[in-house]
């Protein structure tokens, strides 16, 4: 049975593991999981069952969570989007199978309270939010539980953008939050991550699983590779993607949001912090 494995997407620890995984790894004993669902705009996910550990990742309204275990207030299980495993606060979910028909379209959406755009907000929900809408008033769509979405924020599940580039395009100006994963803040893989979930392809939620799962290698010389719109640039710990074939957009700490610039500056600059390109993928 295999010892070494990436916690972040292997529900396993010593003392316990999926069921799934009994023969696989090495554990004390081996439970099926419960299926749990975000039941907040935005769930932290932490490496530990402590917030102070690090945010490692967050989960959006609606997406499913399968749970492992659920002690001291935390739920340790997996998300069931792209299978990152952490612990999140028991309170933020709701137990059961969350059934989307809709999803968020804009980057963001006002939740109100009731079917009137002058009604007060209850909330912000984040594109690719995962909605089971109820009965229709008007313009607006109720979740229940929550309260009134318009109907020009959210689209059914099978309407989806094509263009992957133009839905990150949209999060320019968006502040750089180490572990974010929505439009109150993000970080360089999530970037990548939502635009490609919300046209329908899967992605992995680290650079270094989206650098080996992520479309089709390319030379990672500039000179040898022309660019085009779309091509992913990875580094040691960052990713970016071209806007055009010479500029980069990307969710990055020098600017501390979402910000699009000449790539030979930012390859110039990035080097000298973390070093040269190490790859190229084209989708």
């Amino acid at each position: 049975m295999a010892d070494v494995f990436d916690p972040r997407l292997t529900p396993a620890r010593a003392d316990l593991a999926a069921k799934s995984l009994q023969g696989r790894v090495r554990a004390a004993r081996y439970v099926d999981g419960t299926p749990w669902w975000a039941a907040r705009p935005v769930v932290s996910l932490f490496a530990k069952p402590d917030a102070a550990s690090g945010l490692q990742t967050q989960l959006l309204w609606g997406e499913g969570f399968t749970v492992y275990e659920q002690k001291d207030g935390w739920l340790w299980g997996q998300a069931d989007g792209d299978g990152y495993v952490g612990y999140v606060r028991a309170a933020a979910l709701r137990e059961g199978v969350n059934k989307p028909t809709h999803t968020v379209a804009a980057q963001s959406a006002p939740v109100f309270k009731a079917a009137d755009l002058k009604s007060p907000v209850q909330c912000f929900l984040y594109a690719n939010s995962q909605l089971c809408l109820g009965k229709s008033v008007g313009d607006y769509h109720q979740i229940e539980g929550l309260g009134w979405v318009h109907m020009a924020h959210v689209a059914p599940l099978d309407q989806r953008p094509s263009d992957y580039v133009a839905v990150a395009e949209k999060y320019m100006g968006v502040p750089y939050v180490w572990g974010g994963r929505s439009a109150a803040g993000l970080d360089c893989s999530a970037l990548v991550q939502l635009a490609l979930q919300a046209t329908g392809q899967k992605c992995l939620r680290d650079t270094d699983m989206q650098v080996e799962t992520v479309g089709e290698g390319l030379d990672p010389e500039l000179e040898k590779t022309p660019l085009q719109r779309g091509d992913l640039i990875f580094w040691p710990g960052h990713v970016g993607l071209m806007s055009s074939a010479k500029t980069l957009l990307h969710a990055n700490a020098h600017h501390m949001m979402v910000a699009s610039e000449p790539l030979a500056a930012a390859a110039a600059r990035i080097k000298k912090a973390a070093g040269p390109i190490t790859a190229i993928r084209r989708l």
